[in-house]
């Protein structure tokens, strides 16, 4: 089969490999059709995230049809077409009883932090992913579900990270009605936290960048108002000023690792690696929101540490909530947004490329080119 194969950083390229096999009676092997890099994957794509090694497949936006089923798999069966989350869960420890699905302890050796995920390093239990033509599914009767007739293939493929992700960022910030919301970052995550936010009951809702493009998808399609931070000189103040000097109610960080602002910590971060990811968004988030406010924190960062202003955070008495999302709970809510129409993820996407194409395609994505939100990987 073809798949993606990372090589080192900004080096990927499409290899032959062989067909992944059942190893466990509880595996499927699904047929990807569509498939999505994300902004994490860029992470990955850099070199900022520890072991992830040559020979590896990257994509954990991925839905397809199921090829072919272990002998203890109930609930699949050969020709269904699945929506994979994420998340790798088996659904029966003690964090999953609890709906921590990003959490489970029995998924990944490293399980002291986060649960198993597909393609994204062997911190997340060295899976394969979905930019492939084939990927193994482990925990099948658990993970996958059967897409609906009536959903979109594309609005599927979003629920399995970036739609899932961005809802459970605006779940995180607690937002009660009228509240003031800042989503920090306008890539699809933001996006959808911005959107969501509103279906929260949120009064007001502003995403900063420094993309023009990214801001005005934020304007179009999350009706939010905008800001751009290398247009003002001191964005948090900004944000004072447009808060009666108070700051906002929640900040969702939707950057993570790589985010600009600060050409040093950005250097000593996201160039040196001496730090886990840079703390900008992060350190503005707690700077930007109100007292007693609360700090969701979407962006993905390594496990290292990060000079993050945690005293500020102590100080003003916040409420930090952060976590992988823990995708397949949030989906009965979203199919019913979708199925009424308040919601069509598929708006965000821009750019449709073939697997053939995947190099090209992380290298548009990575440096921003062609007013590039996000991008589908198709394999028929």
């Amino acid at each position: 089969m073809r798949a993606m194969v990372y090589r080192g950083p900004y080096r990927i390229r499409v290899e032959e490999k062989d067909i992944p096999k059942i190893e466990h009676p509880n595996d499927a092997i699904v047929r990807v059709t569509r498939a999505a890099i994300c902004g994490s994957d860029l992470h990955l794509y850099h070199g900022m995230m520890p072991d992830t090694r040559v020979g590896t497949t990257f994509g954990h936006e991925f839905i397809g049809v199921v090829h072919e089923v272990g002998s203890s798999v109930e609930n699949l069966t050969p020709g269904d077409r699945v929506m994979v989350p994420f998340n790798i869960y088996c659904g029966t420890c003690y964090f999953c009883s609890k709906g921590l699905y990003s959490n489970c302890h029995n998924v990944n050796p490293n399980a002291t932090a986060v649960g198993g995920m597909y393609g994204y390093s062997h911190t997340s239990g060295g899976y394969d992913g979905g930019q492939a033509e084939y990927v193994r599914v482990p925990l099948a009767d658990v993970g996958p579900s059967i897409i609906p007739d009536w959903l979109h293939e594309e609005d599927a493929l979003l629920m399995t990270d970036a739609l899932s992700t961005g809802y459970f960022g605006a779940q995180l910030g607690d937002i009660v009605e009228g509240d003031t919301v800042v989503v920090l970052g306008a890539g699809p995550v933001g996006l959808f936290a911005a959107r969501s936010a509103w279906l929260m009951g949120a009064g007001r809702v502003i995403v900063i960048d420094h993309l023009d493009y990214r801001l005005k998808m934020a304007r179009e399609f999350a009706f939010a108002e905008t800001t751009n931070f290398n247009q003002v000189n001191d964005i948090v103040v900004e944000l004072k000023k447009q808060t009666d000097g108070l700051g906002a109610d929640v900040v969702i960080d939707a950057v993570g690792a790589e985010a600009d602002g600060n050409l040093l910590q950005h250097i000593t971060t996201t160039k040196f690696k001496l730090q886990g990811g840079s703390p900008v968004a992060l350190n503005w988030a707690i700077d930007a929101v109100r007292k007693g406010g609360t700090v969701s924190v979407m962006g993905a960062y390594g496990p290292l540490f990060s000079a993050v202003k945690f005293g500020d955070a102590m100080n003003k008495g916040l409420t930090i909530r952060t976590n992988q999302a823990p995708v397949k709970r949030q989906w009965p809510r979203l199919l019913e947004h979708i199925q009424a129409g308040r919601l069509s993820p598929r708006d965000i996407i821009t750019h449709r490329i073939p697997l053939d194409d995947i190099a090209e395609g992380y290298h548009m994505f990575s440096a921003k080119l062609d007013d590039c939100i996000k991008t589908v990987i198709t394999t028929e």
